[in-house]
């Protein structure tokens, strides 16, 4: 059981998410280290992204693709139309939209009601599509994504706008943050991964600063995942010890109480 404790916990979300993560998992005892493999960065000119967000009333419902996208629009809205429904994917999502005082009692919020399927195809069964048909419905998100609610909408007659809130990017590893991930590998630790993009970004910088052979290693490494989307692209990439816990931090913190 003590080596099971010192195993590290590498959080790999963007370091604004990871610090709330890490202190739930000093809680129950393990060891958190924090290892972003996404960088969140602001858009290079936001005059588009201001000019949208200035006339929500024309929307009847704004989707936010994740909490970072809420983070990088709620910069521009001083306050919420309560008129204008919220989509959100992820217990994530309505932890952010709270920080920034929005909750059931400023909007309408859909969210998926399948808490093991925590995504677009979900969400897209919470709306009310008589209701939204022949309406404009706006996608906030970072660079483009799945297009799966894009298209789900229009086919049901529903004018979809996007804008780009924010960007993703890789992390660059310098010499001393390669270092640090071969001692995570090397380590055996469990890797808490909330997006397939990250899971990806980890493959890559891995297979670029330390190579193959470190690869193989990082692939017997334990992944922690949220969604089956994840799981499916962690087997993909060769992952061998991989589990899906389902969304929300509590499920991920579950899993980490108990040994593999």
């Amino acid at each position: 059981m003590k080596e099971f404790a010192a195993r590290p916990v590498v959080i790999t979300r963007p370091l604004a998410q990871a610090g709330a993560f890490a202190t739930q998992v000093t809680a129950i005892g393990r060891m958190p280290v924090i290892f972003p493999l996404l960088e969140i960065a602001p858009v290079a000119d936001s005059a588009e992204l201001q000019r949208v967000l200035s006339a929500l009333e024309r929307f009847a419902l704004v989707v936010f693709v994740s909490p970072n996208a809420i983070d990088a629009a709620f910069q521009f809205i001083p306050s919420w139309p309560g008129n204008v429904a919220i989509g959100i994917v992820g217990e994530g999502s309505r932890l952010a939209l709270q920080r920034h005082g929005v909750d059931e009692s400023h909007a309408t919020i859909h969210a998926p009601r399948n808490s093991e399927r925590m995504d677009s195809e979900e969400l897209f069964k919470s709306f009310n599509l008589d209701a939204l048909r022949g309406k404009r419905v706006l996608i906030v998100r970072g660079q483009a994504g799945r297009d799966f609610l894009t298209d789900m909408l229009r086919a049901s007659q529903v004018e979809v706008e996007h804008v780009t809130a924010y960007q993703r990017l890789l992390p660059k590893i310098d010499a001393e943050k390669a270092v640090h991930l071969r001692s995570l590998i090397d380590a055996g630790s469990e890797w808490v991964v909330t997006s397939s993009e990250a899971l990806r970004n980890l493959l890559q910088v891995t297979a670029e600063a330390l190579g193959q052979d470190c690869v193989v290693k990082l692939q017997r490494n334990e992944i922690i995942v949220s969604h089956q989307r994840i799981a499916e692209t962690a087997h993909s990439l060769g992952f061998s010890h991989v589990t899906m816990t389902g969304s929300g931090d509590e499920r991920l913190i579950a899993a980490l109480q108990s040994p593999a």
